[in-house]
């Protein structure tokens, strides 16, 4: 199954922070299945992570080329996986895919925040041991959560939250996602799962990219995706639009105003193209005793970058 993210962008952390990376240069389970605990129960609300088995961590990035992984190996892997998940509890369901990078074979398993939070997973994967307890990522590190610990209050707390981002919308069908708009994403960012989007049903690439959940009878899409791939999510949401207005003096009524509407990233390259097309302006001054002038802007290009 591909996944919905450039494969090189992530090995060099470019698309997604470092934190939301485990790089194993080996197979081991018992640290994978506390990873992926610790991913399903997001306590920081970053949407899950990436775990990528093949790669050395130097200094917490990747080491490339990988050592990579005995291709023989890697179906085993995957049904491992599988049955890792399922000790999990409530069970949790992991995306994974084997890749090719510089000739060597790493698999990416992406475990994207749970719905049925808190999950607990075993301490220990040995048949004489059946303890279970909730893991949470702290910065880059898998760590157990203690009994009667703040960490464990906290978990509970946020865990009772579902984000916004991923929550279902009731109001909206299958229907109201836009193919044209996914698949223009995916190829943008160079996904591989772009090519795949030409061959598989419409709703199991939403399923894929975990923009609609639910059973087969009843999916819908999550707010995340009609933000991302609605051309009109202001139908879905009253505040999904940007509001730019601007003062031509200090005070008074004198405004001119402009509102941007459409997917949530179009919206973004449109005001900042606006922004610099209609308000950045350079003023340009002769200094004495030099040949270089020097010049002014009224709005810094640098405020005007998306961080």
């Amino acid at each position: 199954m591909a996944l919905p993210i450039n494969i090189n962008e992530l090995l060099n952390g470019h698309t997604v922070e470092w934190d939301r990376i485990e790089l194993k240069k080996g197979w081991n389970p018992e640290d994978i299945i506390h990873s992926l605990c610790a991913y399903a129960n997001d306590i920081n609300n970053w949407d899950g992570g990436y775990i990528i088995v093949g790669v050395e961590d130097d200094n917490g990035v990747a080491k490339l080329p990988p050592l990579g992984l005995n291709q023989n190996q890697l179906d085993g892997y995957q049904k491992k996986l599988i049955e890792l998940s399922h000790k999990i509890f409530p069970d949790f369901v992991p995306v994974s895919q084997p890749y090719l990078k510089d000739g060597k074979h790493i698999l990416i398993i992406w475990a994207p925040a749970g719905d049925n939070r808190p999950y607990k997973a075993p301490v220990s994967l040995s048949k004489r041991k059946s303890e279970k307890a909730w893991y949470i990522k702290r910065g880059s590190t898998t760590v157990k959560v203690k009994d009667g610990s703040d960490d464990e209050r906290r978990l509970l707390e946020l865990t009772a939250r579902i984000p916004f981002d991923d929550r279902l919308n009731q109001g909206a069908s299958l229907d109201d996602l836009s193919l044209q708009l996914i698949q223009s994403h995916l190829k943008e960012v160079m996904s591989s799962l772009y090519e795949e989007s030409t061959k598989i049903s419409f709703q199991d690439l939403c399923k894929q990219m975990k923009i609609a959940k639910g059973p087969d009878e009843y999916l819908r899409p999550t707010n995340v995706g009609l933000l991302l791939f609605n051309n009109h999510p202001e139908q879905f949401f009253s505040g999904a639009k940007i509001d730019l207005v601007i003062h031509k003096g200090r005070v008074g009524k004198d405004y001119v105003e402009k509102i941007f509407t459409g997917p949530i990233v179009k919206q973004v390259r449109d005001v900042l193209s606006f922004i610099k097309t209609n308000i950045i302006q350079e003023q340009v001054s002769k200094a004495p005793g030099q040949a270089e002038a020097i010049r002014y802007f009224n709005y810094p290009s640098g405020a005007n970058a998306p961080s």
